[in-house]
Order: structure tokens, then sequence, then C-alpha cells
């Protein structure tokens, strides 16, 4: 009786000293919206998606000022590998990151990663050269490790009955952060031309014609690391509890694998898991289904940032759309706005009625037939096709969002916490891999 007594005390001890066990009980004195988690989420997920885009608009013009092509046509060539570098660095490495937070915790990769942004983003609005602009990006993402930890993080600080809201931000700043940023990309760019009155030609932005956007977004990244330094982004590895040490299986999915095809959800306590030893990711069939899925739509995304970015500011006669690196701002700065709208009002009605795998299927095959109506846009002119490219990009952002929100629930419901970070890892990695051909190949054609 003494033994069980000091046992349990001991127990109670590690669990108040446990970051994943405090976590748990505000979770479950959980009332209402978690706002202040939520707006973590928000932060660090679109401090990840602006360096990824707000190079397209003008990246044209960036490898048409390093005069690496010779002719106007290989253009594209050469920017498909400056965008591919970010996704071969982050390809590289998502695993590794995955696993240090698996080992180490979430909070510690999140600072990491936002502090790579501030300094590799602003040495890439520097670049002079297509060697140095492709070793930067290349760095960048080796160590931007932030969307595969901040899912997982994502899935883990709010209680069950806002999973979905939760991913659904990251899912929707990603989104976000993948339209402002070339919103940013296409305004600020080249403003010692744009903006005379405001920036001169010998100033460090006219020397540097593509420093004040990446700067933009430096700062940002800056205010998301101070402030998820300073207020308390919380911890939610369990690292000092039975848990933590394996007296307790932590490696049962909440999902299992005839649940994920069923779209249920479960609910399991710790009283309820069994001392097992933990399973291979590669062999839950789940998890690999869900990843091979979001690698193919990860392909098709990418590739279409890029190509929408330089089929808008091609010449008429190349079949593009002759737009200004601002006109692409403002149309992707539009659509952005629509799909908030489209997330906060629309998405969650539809889950809600439809269920989630059925909204997942319904994406999907919707936008293949928008996608290829996209070459006969370029016949029309005037309003008409500025009011047809608005509505058809706020269309394909909704059905992305609304495809991308649903894998990253499946996904971190297919694996148990201990395993959460590396799973997500691994998912990086493979959709890392598949981006890489997306812009090079996009450009390419």
């Amino acid at each position: 009786m003494a033994d069980d007594a000091r046992e349990t005390l001991l127990e109670e001890k590690e669990e108040n000293n446990c970051p994943g066990c405090k976590i748990d009980r505000v979770k479950q004195e959980q009332r209402g919206i978690p706002y202040i988690h939520l707006s973590f989420i928000w932060l660090v997920s679109l401090c990840t998606a602006l360096p990824i885009s707000s190079l397209f608009p003008y990246l044209y013009f960036m490898i048409e000022d390093f005069h690496v092509a010779k002719k106007e046509e290989h253009i594209g060539f050469y920017a498909g590998f400056v965008a591919s570098s970010f996704m071969i660095g982050r390809a590289l490495t998502s695993i590794l990151w995955g696993k240090l937070a698996d080992r180490y915790g979430r909070k510690p990769i999140i600072l990491m990663g936002t502090f790579s942004v501030i300094i590799f983003n602003t040495l890439f609005g520097l670049s002079t050269s297509f060697w140095f602009a492709i070793s930067v990006r290349f760095l960048l993402g080796c160590v931007n490790c932030l969307l595969g930890v901040i899912r997982a993080y994502a899935s883990e600080v709010v209680s069950e009955e806002y999973h979905a809201l939760s991913l659904s931000v990251v899912s929707t700043s990603r989104g976000i952060g993948l339209i402002v940023g070339p919103a940013i990309g296409g305004y600020l760019a080249q403003p010692a031309e744009k903006y005379p009155n405001l920036f001169s030609q010998d100033s460090v932005f006219g020397r540097f014609p593509y420093f004040l956007p990446s700067l933009v977004i430096s700062l940002y990244a800056t205010g998301a690391l101070i402030a998820c330094w300073w207020l308390p982004l919380q911890e939610t590895l369990h690292t000092r509890c039975r848990t933590a040490h394996g007296r307790l299986n932590p490696n049962e999915p909440e999902y299992s694998p005839n649940e994920l095809n069923d779209g249920g959800s479960t609910s399991r306590g710790l009283d309820h898991q069994k001392i097992q030893s933990k399973p291979s990711l590669l062999r839950n069939r789940p998890l690999m289904a869900i990843i091979i899925v979001y690698c193919v739509f990860s392909l098709q995304e990418i590739a279409y940032s890029e190509i929408f970015s330089l089929w808008a500011v091609s010449d008429i006669s190349y079949g593009g759309l002759s737009f200004s690196s601002q006109d692409v701002g403002e149309v992707l700065a539009i659509s952005g706005l629509g799909l908030l709208l489209f997330q906060l009002l629309v998405y969650p009605l539809m889950e809600k009625t439809l269920g989630l795998l059925v909204v997942i299927r319904l994406s999907a095959v919707m936008l293949i037939p928008l996608l290829s109506c996209y070459p006969s846009i370029a016949s029309l002119s005037g309003l008409t096709l500025r009011l047809v490219i608005i509505c058809a990009s706020i269309l394909k952002n909704a059905l992305s969002i609304s495809l991308v929100t649903g894998l990253f629930i499946l996904l971190n419901k297919a694996v148990p916490q201990s395993q959460r970070g590396a799973a997500n890892g691994i998912s990086m990695t493979a959709m890392s891999s598949f981006k890489s051909f997306g812009p090079a190949g996009g450009g390419v054609l």
C-alpha cells in the first residue's frame, strides 16, 4: 500500500511538471473557442507560407536582371530551379526536424524555424546572382521546419472538439500566405521604378530592387518570433510523465484504419492504452495513403502557383495575359480575401453537412475541369478578363483549401502524439520532393 501511494504521488508530481500533461488539463477545462492558441497557429503558419510564394510575381524579372537566360523564352526554365531549391532543401531535412520535435518538443523547433525565415529570406532579397539566389533558397528550405511541426502542434494544443478548426487555421493561413505573399512581392518589388517619389535609384531599394518584399516578410517573422518567445506558446509534448517514459503506450493512433475509411473519429483516454512498441510509420497504411494523395495535390498546387504568375506576366503573343507584377498582386490579394471568407463562413457548414471525406473528394474532382478552363481565359480582355480570372482564382483556392484541411485532419488522426512530428516530417519530405519538381517542370513547360 505504501509503495502504491508513493508511486501515485510520484506520478502526480511528474504530471504536474510535464508540459504535455499541463496542456491536457487546460484542454479539459477549456470553454469556448481557444482564440489565443489559434492566433499562435495563424502567426507561425503564415510565417512559413509567405517566403514560399512572395517571389513568384517578380521572379521572372529577377532572373531577367541576373542576365543568366540567353533568350526570353528561357527565363521560366531558370525561374523554376530557383523556386524548386527551397523544396529540395526542405525535403532533405523534414524527417530530421520532425524527429527532433518528437524528442525535444514543438516549441524550440518552431522558434528555430521562425528565426531561419528572418535570416535567409532577408539574404534572398539581397541576391545579385543566380547561384546566390538558389543557395539561399536551398538553405532556407533546409532550416525552415515550421509547417510539419505546426500541424502537429495544432492537433495537440486544442481539445478534440476544435481539431478541425485548428487545422483549418493552418491550411487557411497557409493559403492566405500563398496569396498575400505574391501580393507583397507584386506591390513591393522594384519600388524605385514603381514609386520613384518614395524610393530613389541610389537607395538600397534601388540597388537591390527585390529587397523590400523580403524585408517586409522578415519583419513579420521577427514579430512572430517575439510573440512566440515572450507570450505563452505552450509546449504540448509529454516529456516528464509516465506517458513519456513508456509506462503507458502513447503510440496508439486516434483513428483506426477502418475509422479513417469511414470518416469517423474516436477519443481514447490513456487509461485504456496498452504497453507496446512503437509501430513503423511506413507500415501505417492510412498514413501512407494520405501522404500519397497530399503529394500529388502538392505537385499540382506549387506548379499552379508558379505557372499562374509566369503566365499572367507573359506577353499575349506567348499565350499570356500581359499583366504587370502589380496586376498579379491585385488578383491574388482579392482572391485571398475571398478565401478567408470561404474558410470562416462556408467551409465549416460544408464539413458538417457533407462530411470530411465527401468534401475532400468533391474538391479534388471539381479542380480538374476548373484548371482545364484556364487556357481559354487568355482569349478574353479588359474588365471581363479581370472578373473571370478573379472568380476562377477564388474558386480554385477554396477547393484547394478544403482538400488540404481535410488531409491535415486525417494525417494527424492517423498517428499518436509520440510519432506525430515524425509523421508530419515524412509527409513534408514527400510533399517537398514532389513540389521540387513542380516549379522546375512548370518552368520548363
